[in-house]
């Protein structure tokens, strides 16, 4: 993946291929990408904004000459700051610093207006980093209405979306066939397991909770319960007793956890149904293990690159300590796994993840 050194003469390269003209004025998609993710990076310090145009030239009318046309319509439009690319499906996408939802808009009017009116005409599109429930989940913060800010957004925010990465079919096929042979495994395991809470306890033998993965979108995620029904309720009582800085919730000594799910817990065992999260495709084998809605929400704009990529069972935090970890280090943690995931780390993580689990390294 790219390194720093990449990094660090990144635009000078962006500027040398705008000076260049004609195809060469477009970052082809992967270097695309690394620039919309440095933007992004960008904004996250200094709390300014990025929007992103995307334009979509109509069936027909992609061959080099169309696109030849635009990056002369775009260099008579753009600034030198902004960067344009040209993404693998053939549509341009446009990198717009510093600038709001309104801006965007007046250079996508400005670019269509220069092709006539009808089916030849682009389409038009602008995502706006960050999202607008984060801005007004920003002004509330700064406004003191911490109700307002606490409240869960009800759709998962497009220029997030923008920045996620599919999973590769290496690791999706991994994925698949691991859940697989591993629910025919641990079924038994499960059975028992499910059992044992549903008669010893009132309320269904599986949680079901609400999670953000992939690009901010919601997903259900299916564990053994392990807590008393009520527990969702009493975690805004308990709050104030977290072990956990941040957003996240950890309690070592959880009043909420039934006997059986104690056990569960120490062993890791009411993890498992997660492996058809996993066949679902709304998880991985490996990746950042995904928060609930509302803790994910509370989140840092920094934080959230982490949804990126796809949410995983196991993860560098699962086998570095878990609970005694801060929670920004945990997500620095998430965000090097990203950075330079590969089928060789995704294999260690599995393998640190079994004497994590028999040893119980920070698990609460």
């Amino acid at each position: 993946m790219t390194s720093l050194r990449t990094r660090r003469p990144f635009h000078a390269l962006v500027l040398r291929r705008r000076l260049k003209g004609k195809l060469d004025y477009f970052l082809p998609e992967g270097d695309f990408r690394l620039a919309a993710r440095c933007e992004r990076m960008r904004v996250d310090r200094n709390g300014s904004i990025l929007s992103v145009l995307l334009i979509r030239l109509p069936k027909g009318h992609r061959s080099e000459p169309d696109v030849d046309f635009l990056s002369r319509v775009l260099e008579g439009r753009l600034r030198l700051t902004d960067t344009p690319g040209l993404l693998d499906n053939g549509n341009v996408a446009i990198l717009l610093p510093d600038t709001n939802e309104e801006g965007a808009w007046k250079v996508a009017t400005d670019v269509s207006e220069v092709y006539p009116p009808g089916p030849d005409r682009p389409e038009c599109e602008v995502m706006t980093y960050p999202g607008r429930n984060r801005r007004r989940r920003h002004e509330a913060e700064e406004a003191g209405e911490e109700q307002v800010a606490a409240a869960p957004d009800n759709d998962s925010d497009p220029s997030e979306l923008f920045f996620a990465k599919p999973l590769p079919a290496w690791k999706r096929g991994i994925d698949i066939l691991g859940s697989l042979l591993g629910l025919v495994a641990v079924s038994p395991v499960i059975g028992v397991a499910a059992i044992a809470v549903k008669s010893t306890s009132p309320g269904p033998a599986f949680f079901v909770q609400e999670r953000e993965g992939l690009g901010g979108r919601r997903f259900r995620i299916f564990k053994l319960r392990t807590m008393t029904v009520d527990a969702d309720r009493r975690k805004h009582e308990l709050r104030v007793h977290s072990d956990q800085d941040g957003p996240a919730f950890k309690m070592r000594c959880d009043p909420r956890i039934t006997s059986v799910g104690r056990f569960l817990r120490w062993s890791s065992i009411d993890e498992l149904p997660q492996l058809i999260n996993v066949l679902r495709g709304e998880m991985s084998l490996v990746g950042p293990r995904p928060l609930p809605t509302e803790e994910s929400q509370a989140c840092e704009d920094w934080h959230r690159r982490r949804l990126e990529v796809t949410p995983g069972i196991t993860c560098t935090w699962q086998v570095s300590g878990r609970g005694q970890v801060r929670f920004d280090d945990w997500v620095r943690m998430d965000l090097h796994y990203i950075a330079g995931h590969s089928l060789w780390k995704d294999f260690k993580l599995v393998v640190a993840t079994l004497p994590s689990l028999l040893f119980h390294r920070g698990i609460r």
